[in-house]
Order: structure tokens, then sequence, then C-alpha cells
């Protein structure tokens, strides 16, 4: 029987290519193949955290998994469930919304541009 090795481990990061500019410590999905874009809405596409700026073409690192710092777009309770946001932000999931959970907020957010500390779901 052949042996298989994976490409990438869970939690660990993985070196993607910017398709636009972004900004470390942005939530960031999968836009095409081996490819990222800060989020701009709830996705189900969302992989992990940059985790340096890149300009659009250059490489990037993503991290996911873990306790990670995210920039809050609005108000965030303690516990709350939060998904992808516009400017690779996290928001509370409101009632009704159709979303893909990115993790649960371990601390708050007042604001908009708040930084808050959430566990990842994968």
């Amino acid at each position: 029987m052949a042996d298989y090795v994976p490409l990438y481990k869970p939690g660990t990061d993985v070196t993607m290519t910017a398709g636009a500019a972004i900004n470390a410590g942005e939530l960031t999905y999968v836009s095409a193949a081996n490819t990222v874009l800060k989020t701009s809405a709830a996705t189900a596409a969302w992989l992990g955290v940059a985790t340096m700026d890149a300009a659009s073409g250059a490489k990037v690192g993503v991290t996911s998994g873990g306790v990670q710092e995210l920039t809050a777009g609005g108000a965030i309770a303690v516990g709350a469930n939060v998904m992808s946001a516009a400017a690779g932000k996290v928001v509370t999931i409101g009632a009704g919304t159709a979303f893909q959970v990115v993790g649960i907020a371990l601390t708050v957010a007042s604001a908009d541009g708040d930084k808050i500390r959430v566990k990842m779901a994968r």
C-alpha cells in the first residue's frame, strides 16, 4: 500500500497568493485556486487570518485554528458566534442570517474597529 502525506495539517499556516492587497490580521477567504482575498461579506469559503501585509500577487501566510485576534465590524458580546464581514472583519451572527460560523468571541467589542479574541471554528 502506498503512503500518503497531507499537504497541510489542521491549525498550521498555509501560504497563498493575495488576490488584492491584504493587511495582517484581516480575515481571508479562498477566491480562486491558491488565492485569497480579505472577506467582504459572509462566506463559507473563509480560510483564516493573514499573518502579514501583502500586495496583490504577493505571497501571504494564512493562519487558522486556535485563538486569533480579529477586528470587529460592530459591537460583539462575549460568547457570541461570529461570521465573516466586510473589510476582513467579523460580526455577530444575526437571527435568520445565512452564515458560516468563524468562531466564538472570547472578549467584548464595543464598536466597529475594536480588536477581539476569537476561538476559531477551524
